[in-house]
């Protein structure tokens, strides 16, 4: 990207889009302006699309769906991941995090989360932040639940170091 200079006629600074319009190539029809595209770095997948289906991994609900994005997606500071928890069933493990923060994401049904020793009732569109050192697990309600989860900062290369999990850790109703 080009600094701004002082332009030699008015000593203010230039405008971007004159920038830009000089260095482009002048349009070849009458009245056309040309269309100016910047390489942005990117990453686009499609998480039910483009990430494999980990939920079997869980030993659960054949229905449970766990797609993790974060390499996928290339992130460097943050987490994510997608989850769907079938109707009435409860995620087979709780877990807790070291240094990682995350946000949950109802995007699609309703549960319930244990956090520690409270019970929390979800809705579509609740998001719920869980700090570090917080035991966290989750049911889905009669329709299903379907969560976005992001968590910073990134856990690096081995993200297992920085979780401790239980399976069976929400026994109680």
């Amino acid at each position: 990207m080009p600094t701004l200079r002082p332009t030699l006629e008015s000593g203010r600074y230039a405008d971007v889009a004159q920038l830009v319009e000089r260095r482009l190539p002048k349009p070849k029809v009458a009245g056309s302006r040309p269309v100016v595209r910047f390489n942005v770095p990117f990453t686009r997948k499609n998480l039910k699309e483009d990430l494999e289906d980990l939920g079997s991994n869980f030993d659960g609900s054949p229905d449970l769906e766990f797609r993790a994005a974060t390499k996928a997606l290339e992130l460097e500071r943050s987490g994510l991941s997608y989850q769907y928890v079938p109707p009435d069933y409860r995620f087979p493990y709780g877990h807790t995090h070291k240094e990682q923060e995350e946000l949950y994401v109802v995007v699609r049904g309703s549960g319930r989360m244990k956090l520690d020793d409270e019970i929390v009732e979800l809705k579509e569109w609740d998001v719920v932040r869980v700090p570090p050192g917080t035991w966290r697990g989750y049911e889905a309600g009669p329709d299903g639940l379907e969560i976005l989860i992001f968590g910073a900062p990134h856990l690096g290369d081995n993200p297992r170091e920085d979780v401790e999990g239980r399976r069976d850790w929400w026994t109680d109703s």
